[in-house]
């Protein structure tokens, strides 16, 4: 039994060692401020901003000494473990302080966000300055990363987009009007063949003519 606790103390200590996970709050446009979730792996190798669909808001805080947060079922939030394993830095973006009931398509779509996703990724750049970020975003989440992509591009290496919002809904117009060549930097569409979502539809990742 002792030994048993022994190899589980050393694993849980091999695994904090491994990712040091942290809530990062950056001042961005007068009293807004934006948090991030940021886990570092042991050797990190590049940085991914992170988008999740739905609105936006995860509602990071600490808690009786632990990070709770919502949206922890989204895509790109469950999976971020899968490329802390890689080397791979992650930052999961919440919604900005100003959009506390959630971030409408325009506004993922406009300024303000850029400022505040440019004021992240100076706060990345000064505690990993050589390594390289990238912009990911799932569902509603593309809308940030293809606009961030287009607005930002000399900061990122590229945009990877999941689930892409392509078509309109009630929720917003998502990427229906966004004219994807301003994106001057190399985007990767990742979708499932069988993705039914109607307004994620899987052809409309196949239309090539779209990115050029």
């Amino acid at each position: 039994m002792l030994s048993r606790l022994i190899a589980l103390a050393c694993i849980a200590l091999f695994a904090a060692a491994a990712s040091a996970q942290e809530i990062v709050t950056v001042t961005t446009r007068g009293s807004v401020t934006q948090s991030f979730l940021l886990t570092v792996p042991q050797a990190p190798q590049a940085v991914a901003l992170l988008f999740p669909g739905g609105d936006g808001t995860m509602r990071m805080r600490m808690e009786n000494g632990r990070i709770r947060f919502g949206l922890d079922g989204n895509f790109v939030v469950r999976t971020r473990g899968q490329l802390v394993e890689r080397g791979i830095v992650t930052a999961v973006l919440d919604a900005p302080s100003d959009q506390a009931r959630g971030m409408s398509d325009d506004f993922r779509l406009g300024d303000k966000h850029a400022l505040d996703i440019a004021r992240v990724s100076d706060e990345l750049r000064r505690r990993f300055p050589e390594l390289p970020q990238f912009v990911i975003g799932t569902s509603r989440g593309t809308i940030s990363a293809a606009a961030l992509g287009a607005a930002l591009g000399e900061r990122f290496k590229g945009v990877v987009l999941t689930s892409t919002l392509f078509l309109w809904s009630r929720g917003g117009d998502g990427l229906s009007r966004f004219d994807y060549s301003k994106i001057k930097i190399p985007v990767l569409l990742v979708h499932h063949a069988s993705d039914s979502c109607f307004v994620t539809p899987y052809p409309e990742a196949t239309k090539g003519t779209a990115w050029r």
